[in-house]
């Protein structure tokens, strides 16, 4: 996680690039914790160049000195609005049903299906768009409550549970 962090700094990453590459590894099951976050790097490196006998000079280089104040800082997703939000509380809304061509924060289990607008969270990164250097594309991010049996049928817990999720805007439609 360290060199994860010591890349974001030059400018060849992102959070969403990181969680992409090891969200995609083709053996991501058979990889322990760190092994995930060691491949997922390499994977990065290797598509930026990076690892090539010329690697492109870095933006700027997170010095030893500084690091423990760079992740204590962090970083803020939150960003300005480019509009309203589309959704309010207590709208039931549903989660497309694509399966899109790249890395996506919405969950499989979760698509097509049927939920209420239980908070609204403003504008955020759009992880979609971030992860493939596209830019951040803020988008309204909302937290949809589903019933239990909405996601998984007749094989819910029958317990009456919702089950929360965060999804942004372009994942919605109304219901």
């Amino acid at each position: 996680m360290a060199l994860v962090v010591a890349m974001g700094p030059t400018g060849l990453s992102n959070i969403d690039m990181n969680r992409a590459a090891r969200e995609t590894l083709p053996n991501y099951r058979d990889l322990s914790y760190y092994e995930i976050w060691l491949a997922a790097l390499e994977k990065l490196l290797l598509q930026k160049g990076v690892l090539s006998d010329a690697p492109p000079p870095p933006k700027q280089v997170l010095r030893a000195a500084l690091v423990a104040a760079a992740i204590s800082k962090g970083s803020s997703c939150s960003r300005t609005p480019t509009g309203p939000a589309r959704f309010a509380l207590g709208q039931r809304v549903r989660t497309i049903a694509v399966e899109p061509a790249h890395h996506t924060r919405l969950p499989a289990y979760a698509r097509g299906k049927v939920g209420i607008v239980e908070r609204v969270h403003g504008a955020h990164v759009f992880p979609d768009s971030n992860a493939q250097g596209l830019g951040e594309s803020p988008q309204w991010l909302y937290t949809v409550a589903f019933d239990e049996q909405e996601l998984w049928g007749a094989q819910g817990l029958n317990q009456r549970s919702t089950i929360s999720v965060d999804v942004f805007e372009p994942y919605l439609e109304p219901a």
